[in-house]
């Protein structure tokens, strides 16, 4: 394999590798968010953002542990007839099912990226264009500027109303880090096929 896949994978591998054992203990974030709910509820008046931020953590916790995950190939599979191939059978399969998993992952950032966009204000088609207009008003203008880009800033429609661009980011991220890891995979069977290590 040459020199930059060997790179390419053993810097995405160690990024997400760090990522993922940071974002393990956020179930403990989790568990004290709704652990405030339910003593709040007993003996304090409700509060309002404990649902909503805990449905923040726990998607920000599968999305951003996603890459992990399928680096430790956590993955569900069918292990009737996958247990019994040999190494390089099921390399070959990895390969044709990664392939899969990059299809649909790219869909999903792209549908997050739209979704992104609508959430900072944007309710046009192409929004690539705003993107980059809103980076160019940002390094240009700074923030007042980046802000001019922008329009509506949707919020969630419940009674607290949080701005949801920040998790929406944060989707965008972790599709973003997945699919550089099933890039990582694939070049990880093409080794395995080969008859390389990495």
């Amino acid at each position: 394999m040459p020199r930059i896949a060997h790179w390419y994978v053993h810097a995405v591998d160690g990024f997400n590798r760090g990522l993922g054992k940071v974002i393990m203990w956020g179930v403990f974030v989790m568990a004290g968010i709704l652990l405030w709910s339910s003593i709040s509820k007993t003996f304090f008046n409700p509060s309002l953002w404990t649902l909503e931020v805990a449905q923040f953590a726990m998607v920000a916790y599968y999305v951003l542990g996603g890459p992990y995950s399928v680096q430790l190939g956590s993955n569900v599979r069918m292990d009737l007839f996958y247990a019994e191939w040999s190494i390089k059978k099921k390399a070959w399969f990895d390969a044709f099912t990664v392939l899969l998993l990059m299809f649909y992952l790219g869909v999903l950032l792209y549908g997050a990226l739209g979704s992104t966009a609508y959430s900072l204000g944007y309710f046009g088609r192409e929004f690539p264009e705003f993107y980059w207009e809103l980076i160019v008003a940002f390094f240009t203008g700074g923030p007042a500027a980046a802000g001019e880009v922008m329009g509506y800033i949707e919020r969630s429609p419940t009674a607290w109303r949080p701005v949801l661009w920040p998790i929406k980011v944060t989707m965008c991220i972790g599709f973003f880090l997945m699919l550089l890891q099933t890039i990582s995979e694939l070049i990880k069977d093409i080794a395995t096929i080969r008859g390389e290590t990495i």
